[in-house]
């Protein structure tokens, strides 16, 4: 058994590798890959945060990888932005983005890390803030601290997701179940990759009005 699981890994590990190494906006050979029981860790240093999210990202398109622990370092190099120029920066790029309502959103800035705050009616418009800010020159990290100010009742919002899952081709939606309490959406079940289980967290988060998304879903890769 511990042979299996040691070849398992080093297999899972090498996929991860050259899904790096494959995407070319990603500086591979100064990321770290390390996994254990499926449990991808990825180390190094980068010189932007977009680069570290990249990275991240790309791990979690490896079929058969079950989490991901992003510990890559942000080591920005050159004259850097000030963090009232990266403030700046942010608010703008808020209010020319049209899916955020830049009004409900405040920025700050800690030495380059960014944080988020205010409500929205949307997980989209959450999100869109979070992008549009991700990017900018001198960000070290990001914080996205927006909450969803709640709309429709419970029970809509479990019909409109059941019925989103549904639509999706990507998803085993049989083996997927909706619970809600209040605002907050439960999902349970099974998915075929990680990449799935992240498609059915963002199809619930888009249902209107929700507030928190807790997903037990477990990995089941198809045999």
């Amino acid at each position: 058994m511990r042979t299996a699981k040691k070849t398992s890994d080093l297999d899972l590990r090498h996929d991860v590798e050259q899904e790096l190494a494959w995407d070319a906006s990603i500086d591979a050979p100064k990321i770290g890959v390390a996994v254990e029981d499926g449990i991808v860790t990825l180390t190094g240093e980068v010189p932007t945060y977009t680069a570290k999210w990249r990275a991240e990202r790309a791990a979690e398109r490896v079929e058969g990888v079950r989490g991901i622990a992003n510990e890559i370092q942000v080591k920005l190099t050159g004259d850097q932005p000030s963090d009232a120029d990266i403030a700046r920066r942010a608010a703008d790029a808020l209010k020319w983005n049209l899916l955020v309502p830049e009004k409900d959103i405040v920025v700050e800035v800690d030495h380059g890390w960014l944080t988020l705050k205010g409500e929205v009616g949307h997980e989209f418009q959450r999100n869109a803030a979070y992008k549009a800010v991700r990017d900018i020159t001198g960000v070290r990290g990001v914080s996205n601290l927006i909450i969803i100010k709640p709309s429709v009742e419970a029970r809509e919002i479990k019909e409109q997701i059941e019925q989103s899952f549904k639509r999706q081709a990507e998803l085993d939606a049989q083996n997927v179940t909706v619970e809600t309490n209040g605002n907050e959406v439960i999902l349970r079940g099974t998915v075929r990759s990680l990449a799935e289980r992240k498609d059915a967290e963002r199809v619930a988060w888009s249902a209107p009005g929700v507030a928190s998304v807790k997903s037990y879903l477990t990995i089941s890769p198809p045999v």
